[in-house]
């Protein structure tokens, strides 16, 4: 297990240096709305391959935008065109998917928050001779499902990282804050914090869609349970809102977060948030459509088939301010 893990973060590394060779020869709403972003690239290479990129993301999500930034910057230096559509229901993220092998386009990237709604639509694509990379959630189920590799973080070790941070900094009862009812990913970082803490972790459900109300929830289990001295949240908007809900239940409860933002990274520099666990979703978006290009142009398949690890990538403090910089320009 911990040569395998080893190799992983290598695989990570190495993703990224034949990436910027391949660059170098190149050179929400309610759920049930989706959103269509295309971009033709106009990148030396010329290859014109057309890819889909279809996410869970949900409109306005931070997160989510940067990693279609990347995405679409790939796009742009590859020369591919590259359409980026989302939609937070599996169900209608299955039917995207769908839509897109209809489309016959050269490849497809997916995220999977819920496998199992996704699995058919998956392996229709593979199927019909499209290749498919996952990115961000679902890597158990990847190369089940014929995916070539999965590209993102390991969620549990994630988890467990933040446990460890927390266990250090004196914290013994901590809620961890789930924004998506079903996700699988979100799930895992909660496991990984409860293996490595050593105390309480329980577990809050929250709506993403409805951020106002999870800092209700937020603030009324940090009252009913004085004893609270950790909040863990899932996502960089979510963090915000815990942010306000701590003060407002006169709580002195420490905030760590997963994922970035501008504003996140603004509160690790100031001391409001402890830190910060950046998986890199610029990177999730870049490298996936440079991955479907170096595999159509040359059959690489980037790490070999394993795992490709964009995190986790600790923010404290001491680097907040420098990736203060990058958020502001969409990339971190």
């Amino acid at each position: 297990m911990i040569r395998r893990k080893t190799a992983r973060r290598y695989l990570g590394i190495t993703a990224i240096a034949v990436t910027a060779m391949l660059v170098a020869s190149a050179c929400s709403s309610a759920n049930a709305v989706n959103r269509v972003h295309t971009s033709a690239g106009s990148g030396k290479g010329g290859y014109g391959y057309k890819i889909a990129v279809i996410t869970h993301g949900g409109a306005g999500d931070s997160f989510w935008s940067v990693v279609k930034n990347g995405a679409v910057q790939a796009g742009k230096d590859m020369g591919d065109s590259v359409t980026y559509q989302s939609n937070a229901d599996p169900t209608q993220q299955a039917q995207l998917i769908d839509n897109a092998v209809n489309q016959k386009p050269d490849g497809i990237v997916v995220s999977m928050a819920n496998p199992e709604a996704l699995k058919a639509s998956v392996q229709r694509a593979v199927a019909a001779g499209i290749p498919v990379i996952t990115i961000n959630s679902g890597e158990a189920e990847s190369k089940a499902y014929g995916a070539l590799y999965h590209i993102g973080s390991d969620e549990t070790v994630a988890g467990q990282a933040v446990g460890t941070q927390l266990k250090t900094a004196g914290v013994k009862n901590v809620v961890c804050v789930i924004q998506e009812a079903g996700n699988v990913g979100l799930e895992q970082r909660c496991d990984g914090v409860k293996a490595t803490l050593g105390g309480t972790v329980t577990n809050l459900q929250v709506d993403n869609n409805n951020l106002p109300g999870a800092q209700q929830i937020i603030q009324a289990k940090l009252q009913q349970d004085t004893s609270i001295d950790g909040v863990v949240t899932l996502g960089a908007q979510v963090a915000t809102v815990a942010e306000a809900a701590i003060k407002g239940a006169g709580s002195k409860a420490k905030l760590a977060t997963f994922d970035l933002n501008a504003d996140v990274a603004k509160a690790v520099d100031d001391g409001t948030i402890l830190f910060a666990v950046d998986q890199q979703p610029y990177l999730q978006g870049y490298l996936a459509v440079t991955g479907l290009t170096l595999y159509k142009s040359n059959l690489n398949v980037i790490g070999g088939g394993l795992p490709v690890l964009t995190g986790p990538n600790l923010i404290t403090k001491a680097n907040a301010a420098a990736v203060l910089k990058l958020a502001a320009g969409g990339t971190r």
